[in-house]
C-alpha cells in the first residue's frame, strides 16, 4: 500500500508519495489552493490518490514548540477529517515541527536559489513528514 504524505500550508499542499513497500518517500509535487475553500485541492488530490492507488494520507501537524496544538495544527487536524471523508482514506498526523526549517536548510546546502526553492520547499517538507512516519513504522 502506499501512503501520501501533505504539507499543509494556506496556500500550497506539498505532496509526497511512498513506495509500494513504505519504505521511502519521493517528492511528486505542489498543489495551489485555498484554505478558505477547503474542497478546492480535491480534484487534483483525487487524481494523485488514484494514480498511485494511495491507501493512507500522513499530514504534517504543525504543533507550537512547547508540544501544543495552535491555529495552524488545528488546520491540518480539520484537513485531515476532510481527507478522510471525502477520498474515503485514513489519516494519520505526524509532527512537522521544524521540517520547513529542515527543508530549507537541505536545499541552501544543495545551493539552491532562492526562486527555486520556494518552489519546491513544501514539497521536499511533504518528503520529511512522510519520511518520518515511514521510519517509526
Amino acid at each position: 500500500m502506499k501512503i501520501i504524505g501533505l504539507d499543509v500550508g494556506s496556500k500550497t499542499i506539498g505532496v509526497a508519495v511512498s513506495d509500494a513497500f513504505g519504505w521511502t518517500a519521493q517528492g511528486l509535487t505542489t498543489i495551489n489552493w485555498n484554505e478558505l475553500t477547503i474542497d478546492s485541492a480535491d480534484a487534483a488530490l483525487k487524481e494523485i490518490i488514484a494514480e498511485h492507488e494511495i491507501g493512507k494520507a500522513v499530514i504534517g501537524l504543525p504543533k507550537n514548540m512547547n508540544g501544543t496544538i495552535g491555529e495552524r495544527g488545528e488546520a491540518s487536524q480539520r484537513y485531515a477529517a476532510h481527507i478522510e471523508a471525502i477520498h474515503d482514506i485514513p489519516t494519520a498526523l505526524w509532527d512537522e515541527r521544524l521540517t520547513t526549517v529542515a527543508a530549507e536548510r537541505v536545499l541552501l546546502e544543495a545551493d539552491m536559489s532562492r526562486k527555486k526553492r520556494k518552489k519546491v520547499i513544501d514539497k521536499m517538507a511533504a518528503v520529511m513528514i512522510l519520511q518520518g512516519y515511514l521510519d517509526q513504522k
